[in-house]
């Protein structure tokens, strides 16, 4: 199983719109072979001393593959393309971690 954890910024101002993007793509990426988990996450709120937020133009994605060929064919896949094509003028940083199991 391969996990991915994606850190998305951005623009101030502009999480809402590419949620919105985001949240339209989900059920394509859900329907992909080897898709286990794909998800969207913000800051919970609160003030937990153990907490350290992302903050208000940032949101996290929790994706689980059963393979990295799966990862790799769902990079490749068209909505993703059309996901980046409609998101990338809003974006100002993506950071993208590509984990195993330990």
């Amino acid at each position: 199983m391969i996990h991915v954890i994606a850190i998305i910024t951005a623009k101030p101002g502009k999480r809402e719109a590419v949620l919105e993007a985001f949240r339209a793509n989900v059920p394509a990426v859900r329907a992909e072979q080897g898709c286990i988990e794909y998800g969207a996450a913000v800051d919970a709120p609160g003030d937990l001393k153990i907490q350290t937020k992302f903050g208000p133009d940032s949101f996290v994605v929790v994706e689980k593959w059963e393979s990295i060929d799966a990862l790799k064919a769902h990079a490749a896949a068209p909505h993703m393309a059309a996901y980046a094509a409609k998101t990338k003028e809003l974006l100002a940083n993506r950071v993208i971690h590509v984990l195993s199991p330990a």
